[in-house]
C-alpha cells in the first residue's frame, strides 16, 4: 500500500485465545502491508476498494465486461469461475472442509476451484451451483452468483481464525438469500 494511502486501510484484528479480546493483529502503518512483500503472491495480500472489489465481481458476473468494455474473455471468465478440479481432489476437498470446525458452518463446502476462486459444484444452502467467489482469511467474503445476477461483499478486518468468523459469514450469505424476493425480479 502506498505510504501516502496507508491511511484507508484498517488494521486486521484477531481474538486472543484465552481471553477473547480483539487484538490488533496487523496494524496498517508498519504493518506487512505498509511495504513490499518478499515475493509476489496471488493467494493473499492483496488491498482494493469496496468499490473496486465490487466492480470486479460484477465484472466476472457480466462475462468479462464492465460499463461496456470488455476487460476478460468469456472464455477466460468460465475458466475461471468454472471448478477444474479432478474428482479425487474434489472428495479430498470436501473432506477436508467438512472435518475443519472453522468451516463446519458451510463455508468452504461449495465444492470446486476455478482459477484463483471457488466455484460451487453443489447445493448444500442457499447458493447455487454455480456460484463463484472465494472466503478470505482477513475476514472477506465475496461471491458472485450467475444463477440470481447478485454479488455480494461482507468485508469484516476479522481474521477466519474462530469459528465465529466463519458463522459471521455463514448468517451473511444466509441473509442475502433470504432476501431475495423473485417478485421483485426484472
Amino acid at each position: 500500500m502506498p505510504a501516502d494511502q496507508i491511511d484507508r486501510l484498517p488494521p486486521l484484528y484477531s481474538p486472543d485465545p484465552q481471553t477473547g479480546e480483539f487484538l490488533v493483529w496487523d496494524e496498517a502503518v508498519g504493518g506487512r502491508h505498509s511495504r513490499p512483500p518478499a515475493f509476489a503472491g496471488g493467494g493473499g495480500g492483496l488491498n482494493s476498494t469496496v468499490d473496486d472489489y465490487h466492480a470486479y465481481f460484477r465484472m466476472l458476473l457480466n462475462h468479462g465486461v464492465h460499463d461496456g468494455q470488455r476487460i476478460l474473455s468469456r472464455p477466460a471468465v468460465e475458466l475461471m469461475t468454472t471448478n477444474r478440479l479432478t474428482p479425487q481432489q474434489l472428495d479430498a476437498r470436501e473432506a477436508m472442509a467438512r472435518d475443519n470446525v472453522h468451516i463446519s458452518f458451510g463455508q468452504g463446502q461449495h465444492g470446486g476451484w476455478g482459477f484463483g476462486m471457488a466455484a460451487r459444484t453443489y447445493r448444500g444452502d442457499y447458493a447455487p451451483v454455480g456460484q463463484f467467489g472465494w472466503d478470505g482469511g482477513s475476514g472477506a467474503s465475496t461471491y458472485a452468483d450467475p444463477v440470481n445476477g447478485i454479488t455480494g461483499l461482507l468485508l469484516t478486518q476479522v481474521g477466519a481464525s474462530t469459528p465465529d468468523s466463519m458463522q459471521l459469514m455463514h448468517d451473511f450469505w444466509t441473509t442475502v438469500y433470504q432476501a431475495i424476493d423473485d417478485e421483485c425480479r426484472g
